[in-house]
């Protein structure tokens, strides 16, 4: 009798080292406990696989704790994809096995296992059955790829502001990097044909890519700027529905684009727009102006001109983290294509604005109170 004592005594005391086993003391499972409670009769297969995971493979009890927290981690989320921030670690009050859990750090090492091909097939199907990302860049393309299909079937095009936000996503965003990615695969290209050694292919959108939004709209990227495209694309689908050019301010407006304004600048400055313009807008009868006729450009609205010198504003504040202009500054405001620019005398708007601050609207004054606008 002493001696089954003895060993009753031997085995409880090596009940904390057990549990020990891959950092999880005191967190011992409901389950576990019953195995280590040797007072009782156990179960002999519930004993053999305690032991494996936590003496003999603690990397398999980590597996078997991740995909847990993970199964958890959808549930609590509603999400369909296991797409799980790196620095996130499961709530504490989860069950005890589960709680503290670094389930973001988990997922990156499976992504790390299956790009290096050292991840079991079976681990790969389980993780995929969970919705598993493997790769997080290609996700975001696709998702943003699927919101552009949307856009373009709603609008008609894929030619969004760079502002534009649809379906939760910044799809004008996705629109104007995949634009500059094209270009400087397409100015890539030339280099290396050229015979330049070394030009990296970095930042570059690959042939595939371009392919599928092509797909979506053939004039996704224009050589041009692409807020001319817009409306002309706009111009051209209203003249298909059996609609006659604007010419005048405000006759028709379309996602937001004056046609009537639009169509008489190209008129204006038809002398500057290049052969392939001009060939587009005389397929939807717009003409240059004819001999000894005087086109008169339309002037911008008091409302459309506040918005372009607020938009300086809101820019000049954004990189200088402050509204102190000279009074002779001009801001090159960001054109859509993140290339072309509009010269706003910002200076001189903002002394005028100061000037006659008792005329303004408290919406307008506090737009500018925003950017720290000194009034005196």
């Amino acid at each position: 009798m002493a001696e089954h004592g003895d060993e009753e005594a031997l085995l409880e005391g090596k009940e904390g080292s057990l549990a020990d086993v891959g950092g999880e003391a005191e967190r011992v499972s409901a389950r576990a406990a019953g195995v280590l409670r040797f007072s009782e009769e156990r179960d002999p297969a519930a004993l053999t696989q305690f032991v494996q995971l936590r003496v003999i493979d603690p990397e398999g009890a980590y597996w078997r704790r991740g995909i847990e927290a993970a199964t958890r981690w959808l549930r609590e989320t509603g999400s369909t994809e296991l797409r799980v921030p790196f620095t996130y670690v499961t709530p504490e009050e989860w069950a005890s096995s589960l709680g503290s859990y670094p389930l973001g750090v988990w997922v990156a090492d499976q992504r790390r296992y299956y790009a290096a091909g050292t991840l079991e097939a079976s681990r790969v199907e389980e993780l995929e059955r969970l919705g598993m990302v493997w790769s997080v860049h290609a996700s975001a393309w696709d998702a943003g790829l699927d919101v552009a299909r949307s856009y373009a079937a709603v609008h008609g095009h894929f030619l969004p502001p760079a502002t534009a936000v649809y379906e939760g996503v910044a799809v004008g965003v996705f629109a104007k990097n995949a634009r500059a990615a094209a270009r400087k695969s397409v100015e890539n290209a030339a280099r290396r044909a050229a015979g330049e050694m070394g030009v990296p292919y970095g930042g570059e959108l690959s042939e595939s890519r371009m392919e599928a939004l092509a797909e979506i709209d053939p004039g996704w990227c224009p050589a041009w700027e692409i807020g001319w495209q817009r409306s002309y694309r706009l111009a051209l689908a209203h003249t298909r529905a059996g609609g006659a050019l604007p010419d005048r301010s405000g006759e028709v407006i379309v996602q937001g684009e004056d046609l009537g304004t639009w169509i008489t600048a190209q008129r204006v400055g038809w002398g500057q727009l290049v052969p392939a313009q001009q060939y587009l807008l005389e397929t939807i009868g717009v003409k240059p102006p004819a001999e000894g006729e005087t086109v008169v450009p339309v002037r911008r609205s008091q409302d459309e001109r506040w918005a372009i010198h607020l938009a300086a504003a809101r820019q000049f504040h954004a990189r200088e983290g402050h509204l102190r202009v000279g009074r002779k500054h001009v801001e090159e405001l960001a054109g859509e294509d993140g290339e072309s620019g509009i010269p706003v005398r910002l200076g001189g708007w903002l002394d005028n604005t100061r000037r006659r601050a008792d005329k303004l609207t408290p919406e307008r004054r506090a737009a500018l109170d925003e950017l720290g606008m000194r009034w005196s």
